[in-house]
């Protein structure tokens, strides 16, 4: 039996990446796991039973986890996302930052690890080597999947976009998701006369967030057009990407970027920094990679796919043709795997 740790996403109410990832897989796995808490997990286990973990833990929030890991009472396994709180402390939530080195030590005591991207693999291994673990676990790529809003793949002809031109982003507001470049582009091109919508999707980060959501209303009061959503349904953000003349993804640091795969489900072209985890994705087309994810860059991105119908339908078709994983995909190897 595989028993799916639950523990904090069974309580959290926002649509984060985290709780995407623990949602859609506990959807799409059904029968063959049982979703689990800590310390209830920990009881009754048998040596053949998995332990299957996509959350983020450490010692002080779990007490008993590293002698669990030390007696092994069965097969562990974890979902690897990023180091992101090591490379960005002074972006990250203070607990992030204080959890995360104990957390990516304690995965090299797992059985099996699959990691989100191929350049969250290689950062997990290096901070392994780094930290001299010696044996360190298997450590594969989990692509994960494209249909996390639950809504049918697009196909056939692109469809048609709002009017005036929308633009959305998905991320929670706050410097690492680099919606300030958004607003930047947005005020040269509104000034230039160019009129289109800007919608910013996503609830405001307590540590950092407040700055941009004031800048964002003060932008709105001066031109109207952008606007922040704090608090939409999955349904509702479906719907808003369905309309858009594309979507934007200006992170400076991520594990994969659902948002870009998300958005390519919808036949919705996406502009997206041009780093290594979003490149993944990036690269199969229906996509624009900002060059050095640059003010002067997504301001002609920005331009270009507003203004030019044949690029624009040119990249909804490849939005709309190219192969995208599920999660159903996702679910399937790690049941093999898990067997």
């Amino acid at each position: 039996m595989i028993y799916l740790d639950t523990t904090s996403a069974s309580s959290w109410r926002h649509p984060s990446g985290l709780a995407r990832v623990s949602r859609r897989l506990a959807a799409e796995l059904g029968t063959a796991a049982l979703a689990a808490v800590w310390p209830a997990v920990g009881l009754g286990l048998r040596p053949e039973d998995w332990v299957l973990t996509p959350e983020l833990f450490s010692e002080p929030e779990r007490p008993g986890l590293t002698a669990f890991l030390a007696r092994r009472p069965c097969r562990v396994a974890a979902i690897y996302h990023d180091a992101i709180p090591l490379k960005h402390p002074d972006i990250t939530w203070p607990k992030s930052v204080e959890r995360h080195p104990a957390y990516m030590k304690l995965l090299a005591q797992f059985d099996r690890v699959w990691a989100v991207s191929e350049a969250s693999r290689q950062e997990l291994l290096n901070f392994w080597r780094w930290q001299g673990v010696t044996s360190p676990p298997t450590v594969e790529v989990l692509t994960l999947g494209a249909d996390g809003a639950g809504v049918p793949r697009a196909g056939g002809a692109p469809g048609i976009p709002a009017t005036p031109a929308r633009i959305v982003s998905v991320g929670i507001l706050e410097p690492r998701k680099n919606q300030a470049v958004l607003m930047d582009a947005y005020e040269v091109l509104r000034r230039e006369g160019l009129v289109f919508e800007l919608h910013l999707v996503g609830r405001v980060n307590p540590h950092f967030g407040s700055p941009l959501a004031a800048r964002a209303a003060r932008i709105a009061a001066d031109l109207p057009g952008l606007h922040h959503h704090r608090a939409l349904t999955d349904g509702e953000v479906a719907g808003l990407i369905a309309t858009a003349r594309a979507t934007a993804f200006p992170s400076i640091a991520e594990g994969c970027g659902l948002p870009v795969l998300e958005s390519l489900w919808q036949g919705v072209p996406c502009l997206c920094s041009d780093i290594a985890p979003v490149l993944e994705n990036a690269r199969g087309g229906g996509c624009v990679a900002v060059e050095g994810n640059r003010r002067e860059s997504w301001i002609r991105a920005l331009r270009r796919v507003i203004t030019d119908d044949e690029h624009r339908r040119a990249l909804a078709a490849t939005a709309a043709a190219r192969p995208l994983p599920t999660w159903l995909d996702a679910a399937t190897v790690l049941r093999r795997a898990l067997a």
